[in-house]
């Protein structure tokens, strides 16, 4: 390393994000390219770690029309003359033809994203680490799979973090196809049998892009410390065996880790301008009965402002989200709190969302139950007009309406599972304690009695539930931000690097 460089250089490689600090360049208000919340993951810990004083660099995809379609119409000649000459030092930009003209991160077809993501990470290998040479290599999910092995045989620190379980297999012939030197670091791979000879390997036997970046990666993070520990004890049937065992086996050898991803920092009930009126911990009650009033007239609801109301904050998937359970009490719940007025808005797509619009035809429950397409600005309202999120998720690698809702005000109800688990606690208002209410079995019943215990703390004296839910707002605004994940991660990353990342400014 240069003797001039003080801090450590870390590049962060991610096929999406979407926004980025200002100092890094030119384009960073242009880079928009998300298909999930990597995006805003990857963004806010890019600018926690540059606002830190990080030696922070970033390199994704050139997504051109991607990228020009998040520019207004009269800005995208410039945008083009910015990116054409961009001088920036910080954003490396992989310029490949397989991501220039699509319109989306990922593909509905998979050959195009192994083309993608193979292309991007020939220019990452090739191009981009010996521009950049960098002290520490941070990626992200399946798409750079195969960067950590070229960075072990280049004797460079790699972090792999995973967001998704999701892989994707492909011959070490097709990797060279696409350019990629790969017979350079074929044996830090891993391959769905076993490799011993490399001609013999080179065209039959596939290499599993995501358990290579686990197996190569000197440390590895996923997004929930206890989704982590639940993949290690097996608790899942649908993790692969090959990503289970090379997961335990970084965990024994205390090289895996858990770091909760934070919400964006836009959703706060202070600032957050989708609200009809924006609100403090202080004088949240004051705020949610307006919010509250706006969306149940806007959705068709009675008009009740003591009405417990309750929100489905994400997709209508059966397989995760456990909007099944939910369906199976819907009538029930509602009609046992009719005299009170009990709510479920919904702002979710999702396959399960026909069986919902069927219930509520069937029961007649227009005016207690809301099915709405997605729409951010109406999900940000609802955090502030609602009591209570619905997370019932079979499993959750992490999760963040649970983090975002007691921001606003809104408590979790929700299976004690992965991410949740580590940041829902079971409501206690004697001991002052506790932001939520949470099952452990993963059934119906379970999900009803959690929603019997949110309406006993709903029907409980107004000044007990300010005092609560007040405090709930300050912990949670506190604890679910991104400089307390940056944190962890500079943290792990001085780990690995052993010496500080950040060099002491002078007094």
């Amino acid at each position: 390393m240069p003797a001039s460089r003080s801090n450590p250089t870390v590049l962060v490689v991610t096929p999406e994000v979407t926004y980025l600090p200002e100092g890094m360049g030119n384009m960073s208000n242009h880079l928009t390219a998300k298909a999930g919340g990597l995006a805003d993951v990857s963004a806010a810990l890019i600018s926690a770690l540059f606002d830190q004083g990080a030696d922070v660099h970033v390199a994704l995809p050139d997504y051109r029309e991607i990228f020009a379609a998040h520019t207004a119409p009269v800005l995208k000649s410039e945008f083009r003359r910015i990116r054409d000459k961009m001088p920036d030092e910080r954003i490396h930009l992989a310029e490949d033809r397989a991501f220039f003209y699509t319109t989306t991160v990922y593909s509905h077809y998979g050959s195009d994203n192994i083309k993608i993501a193979l292309a991007f990470q020939r220019e990452i290998i090739n191009n981009i680490m010996p521009r950049v040479k960098p002290d520490l290599i941070h990626c992200n999910d399946w798409m750079t799979g195969l960067i950590p092995a070229a960075a072990r045989e280049m004797g460079i620190p790699c972090l792999f973090t995973i967001h998704n379980i999701h892989t994707v297999k492909t011959l070490l012939a097709s990797i060279e196809d696409r350019g990629i030197d790969a017979a350079y670091f074929w044996h830090h791979l891993y391959y769905e049998g076993m490799a011993v000879e490399y001609e013999e390997t080179r065209e039959v036997n596939p290499v599993d892009l995501l358990v290579s970046g686990v197996f190569a990666a000197h440390f590895v993070n996923t997004v929930s410390p206890t989704f982590l520990q639940e993949i290690v004890e097996g608790r899942h049937g649908f993790v692969e065996a090959d990503l289970k065992q090379e997961l335990t086996n970084k965990f024994y050898a205390e090289c895996a880790t858990g770091i909760l991803n934070a919400p964006d920092p836009s959703y706060h009930p202070e600032t957050d301008d989708a609200l009809v009126q924006q609100y403090s911990a202080k004088d949240h009650a004051k705020g949610k009965r307006t919010n509250k009033r706006h969306l149940q007239r806007r959705l068709g609801l009675v008009e009740d402002d003591r009405a417990p109301l309750f929100f489905w904050p994400h997709r209508l998937d059966p397989v995760q989200k456990g909007c099944q359970l939910l369906a199976e009490i819907l009538y029930h719940v509602v009609s046992k709190y009719w005299d009170r007025h009990l709510q479920i808005v919904f702002v979710a797509n999702g396959e399960y969302k026909g069986v919902f619009h069927n219930i509520v035809a069937f029961h007649e429950l227009y005016d207690r139950v809301a099915i709405c397409e997605f729409d951010e600005q109406l999900a940000r309202l609802a955090y502030g007009a609602a009591d209570f999120i619905l997370m019932p998720s079979r499993f959750e690698p992490c999760g963040l309406p649970q983090m975002i809702a007691p921001i606003y005000g809104c408590l979790p109800v929700a299976h004690n599972t992965g991410g949740i688990h580590d940041t829902v606690t079971h409501l206690a208002p004697e001991t002052n304690s506790g932001n939520g209410f949470l099952f452990d079995v993963y059934d119906s019943p379970g999900l009803l009695w959690a929603m019997d215990q949110a309406m006993h703390f709903h029907s409980a004296p107004a000044q007990m539930r300010r005092k609560q839910i007040q405090r709930i707002m300050q912990e949670s605004a506190e604890t679910f931000n991104h400089d307390v994940t940056a944190r962890q991660y500079i943290k792990l990353y001085e780990k690995m690097l052993e010496r500080p990342l950040i060099a002491a400014r002078p007094h």
